[in-house]
């Protein structure tokens, strides 16, 4: 029995020994490159090639897929097993035991360096600083077009995203893939039978099973596809209903393991071969089942995180990454996630349908001190489709929906490119970057953002008028500036969304160019000119350099 024992314990102890581990295997080269290269619609599709070039976005290698000699000969290794790969940060996934990891370089020549998902066991890793944070069971937390919203009025109006839909814009060419956690029910509900019909989600792929079956697993993103594509006449819209779609798994929610960061890069490599416009993500990790693979805040800056270095290639890509900011906020850990940490995400915080600043909306600022979360959108309590009944619902909350939202509002948004692209007064090599500071600049809070709101909340008004302009906030107001009513009696007023008129100023001329009135820096847009008489007259009013001139009946 005494050596039955003793043999039981050298056996556990030698088991002990034996861990098994993550870790990403980035390779030296791409051996195939020029191939490719001169043959661009062997990686990418003629959509996402025009997208490339409506960017100014050149082919490079990280366009080049993994060579399959390197992967091949990685998966034939008995004593380790391939989970993923990336293209953009040419990697492959790996899982084995440490010792066998550490002799891969030496074994492989194609191997240029090793990161294991433990950083206490990379060489150059950070050092690691323990955080206490909630699991994974919370990271959900729960021409023109004149819509009646129903229960997603406020939601949408709150941003001005009806303005958008009233000049057209609902989406119509643009195509958003959504990167989530299971999209159950999508194929039968009637709330999505309106994009169905209309061929509207073009396809989709569960990357947690490794199959076809994207209409299954965790419900979660069939909540979020209803922000943006939803829709039962008179009583539900979503932000961007004629947006076409594709539907990808990466989120495996019964667990949370950082396989899902490298399986949220495949979704977004896919989706840019694809030629995807917009890519929502209500996901974010920060710690994982295995706590020595957990990151820290002083990961969270954009260029740590093995998702967030594949998001920053994406936005490269010519892709518009738009991300929930978490639901951190009022927990321990209190700060955003990855990938929303990253400097070319678009991340999104939560207020409620008041526009206030909720609670549980994690905070910024990254931690080599950008300004996150960008902007806000409602994230408590919005209109939502259950999964499971198809009715409208309004009583989950979290910013995995304020993201969407927005998401869907800035396809729409970047559906008025064309018009963008034919602008003379344009001179412009980045769409994208143009598009995103509209929306910024457009923001409550653009001159004094804070930790938790960032920007604020997006007038998408003002952004649609910023976009299209010249670039500066003063020729998106004056292209759009008109005064009513006209004729007038006393009284006119400005319609324009800025309340005090600060530089600028406007005269008033007669017919025969006599300037009988003039005023800066007015704190109203109701002017008096009651002291007119009656006639026609020139209105100028001007900001630095630019100008507007109207004309102005008095009765």
């Amino acid at each position: 029995m005494k050596k039955l024992l003793l043999f039981l314990f050298i056996i556990t102890s030698l088991s002990s020994f034996s861990q098994v581990e993550d870790a990403w295997v980035f390779l030296k080269d791409k051996p195939k490159s020029s191939t490719f290269l001169s043959n661009p619609l062997t990686m990418l599709s003629q959509r996402a090639l025009d997208r490339r070039s409506e960017n100014f976005v050149p082919l490079d290698e990280k366009d080049v897929p993994v060579d399959e000699d390197y992967l091949d000969d990685l998966k034939a290794d008995a004593n380790l097993t391939v989970l993923g790969k990336s293209k953009w940060l040419n990697a492959v996934h790996i899982q084995a035991e440490i010792d066998d990891i550490n002799t891969l370089v030496a074994q492989y020549n194609f191997i240029n360096n090793i990161e294991f998902a433990n950083k206490s066991l990379n060489n150059s890793g950070k050092k690691r600083i323990k955080s206490i944070v909630s699991n994974h069971q919370n990271k959900f937390k729960v021409a023109k077009t004149d819509f009646n919203y129903g229960d997603a009025d406020n939601q949408i109006k709150m941003l001005k995203g009806n303005y958008l839909h009233q000049e057209g814009l609902t989406g119509e060419g643009q195509i958003i893939a959504i990167i989530d956690a299971g999209f159950p029910n999508v194929n039968t509900l009637s709330a999505f039978q309106r994009i169905r019909d209309n061929n509207q989600i073009l396809g989709g792929y569960n990357f947690a099973d490794r199959n076809e079956n994207f209409y299954s697993r965790d419900s979660h993103g069939t909540h979020v596809l209803s922000s943006i594509a939803g829709y039962i006449e008179n009583e539900f819209v979503g932000t961007a209903p004629d947006a076409k779609f594709y539907l990808f798994i990466s989120e495996i929610a019964e667990t949370e393991t950082v396989l899902e960061e490298t399986l949220w890069v495949e979704a977004a490599e896919r989706a840019d071969s694809l030629g995807v416009n917009v890519i929502n993500t209500s996901l974010g990790y920060t710690t994982y089942d295995n706590a020595n693979h957990s990151h820290t805040y002083e990961d969270m800056d954009g260029k740590t995180t093995f998702i967030s270095r594949g998001a920053e290639i994406g936005a490269s890509r010519g892709l518009l990454l738009i991300n929930a900011a978490g639901n951190e906020g009022s927990k321990t850990w209190k700060y955003i996630g990855a990938p929303a940490d990253a400097a070319s995400v678009i991340t999104v915080g939560a207020v409620d349908y008041l526009g206030n600043i909720t609670s549980f909306s994690s905070f910024g600022p990254s931690s080599d001190g950008r300004i996150k979360p960008e902007i806000l959108g409602q994230g408590q309590n919005p209109a939502l489709i259950n999964y499971a009944t198809g009715e409208i619902m309004t009583s989950s909350s979290g910013t995995s929906f304020s993201s969407p939202i927005m998401a869907g509002l800035i396809a729409c948004l970047n559906q008025n490119r064309s018009f963008v692209l034919r602008s003379s007064a344009k001179n412009r090599t980045n769409y994208n970057s143009d598009l995103i500071e509209s929306v910024f600049k457009s923001a409550d809070r653009f001159n004094n953002p804070t930790e938790q709101h960032g920007y604020g909340i997006p007038n998408f008004e003002n952004a649609l008028n910023f976009y299209i302009s010249t670039g500066s906030i003063e020729d998106a107001i004056l292209s759009k500036l008109e005064i009513y009513p006209n004729p007038i009696n006393d009284f006119f007023q400005f319609s324009s969304n800025i309340d005090v008129f600060t530089d600028f100023k406007f005269q008033i001329y007669t017919v025969l160019g006599k300037k009988i009135l003039e005023k800066e820096n007015f704190k109203s847009r109701f002017i008096d000119i009651s002291t007119l008489k009656t006639g026609i007259y020139l209105l100028k009013v001007q900001k630095g350099n630019n100008q507007k001139i109207l004309k102005l009946i008095k009765k």
